[in-house]
């Protein structure tokens, strides 16, 4: 499809993956994948528990390789690029990522910490560049004012805001967020949306792949989708062509209705 699945990556793609399989035993947890995303794509990945997206997630974070196809990220392939170079390029927040973080770590430390790819304060030098860009992104995020409290005292939105700006602390060429909307209350979701819609349509943001499980959580602004199942590309390509009743309902096995209003998508299983 148009913008989405290619017979081969882009050259100058921000991610290009061709063919790729990843096989655990004799499970496949993701088959034939095709994917493109360019520097100004901002890209949605959907689909059911188990459907293949945190594998995708962790291919173009660079912390897995496929076990069969080509994998390109910022213009190197993996297995031919020593990936400690390449990971500091890539800005991610993940339930994974969270778990490592101290509870009693300041937050300030957490977010200013990615500069040096290490989870907190340690006997890292920070210069009044690094300082000034953390202090600006925690303002951005909406959590400048808790740069002196501890990481565990933050509540569960505060905690998904500071994680994003932390990923942003590098100035990555690509920000991946999984799940990010996860376990938020109505305000906190509404209020990340609010926030990823603003940087999605920011001419300087990088490259941009959003994980989730919901449309509701999809930020205006975002231009590609992707869907899975079963490790399998059920649609990829421009939103307004993959985000289709059909597609969806094929993708989550349920006949859904589908509604879009001001830029943001409800789905509810069709009666």
């Amino acid at each position: 499809m148009d913008g989405g699945v290619s017979s081969s990556a882009a050259p100058g793609a921000v991610v290009g993956m061709t063919g790729v399989d990843v096989v655990r035993g004799e499970t496949y947890l993701l088959r034939g994948v095709d994917w493109t995303v360019e520097a100004d794509h901002r890209w949605v990945v959907l689909g059911p528990n188990g459907a293949g997206k945190t594998t995708l997630l962790q291919l173009a974070a660079a912390l897995m390789h496929p076990t069969r196809g080509e994998v390109r990220l910022l213009g190197e392939t993996l297995g031919a690029v020593d990936v400690f170079e390449l990971r500091p390029r890539i800005g991610l927040t993940s339930a994974a990522l969270a778990q490592r973080i101290e509870p009693a770590e300041k937050t300030g430390d957490i977010v200013v910490s990615a500069g040096y790819a290490v989870v907190g304060r340690g006997r890292e030098r920070y210069d009044v560049h690094d300082l000034t860009r953390a202090g600006m992104l925690m303002q951005q995020w909406g959590v400048a004012q808790f740069a002196h409290r501890p990481f565990g005292t933050l509540s569960e939105g505060e905690r998904k805001r500071a994680q994003i700006a932390r990923a942003l602390m590098p100035d990555p060429e690509l920000l991946l967020l999984d799940e990010p909307g996860a376990g938020l209350d109505l305000g906190g979701r509404e209020d990340l949306v609010a926030r990823l819609s603003d940087l999605a349509r920011y001419h300087y943001a990088p490259a941009q792949v959003l994980v989730t499980h919901h449309v509701e959580e999809i930020p205006p602004g975002y231009t590609h989708a992707l869907l899975l199942r079963d490790g399998q590309a059920v649609a990829a390509g421009p939103a307004e062509d993959v985000l289709t009743e059909a597609a969806l309902s094929e993708t989550f096995g349920l006949s859904l209705s589908l509604t879009r209003t001001g830029g943001r998508f409800m789905a509810r299983r069709a009666a």
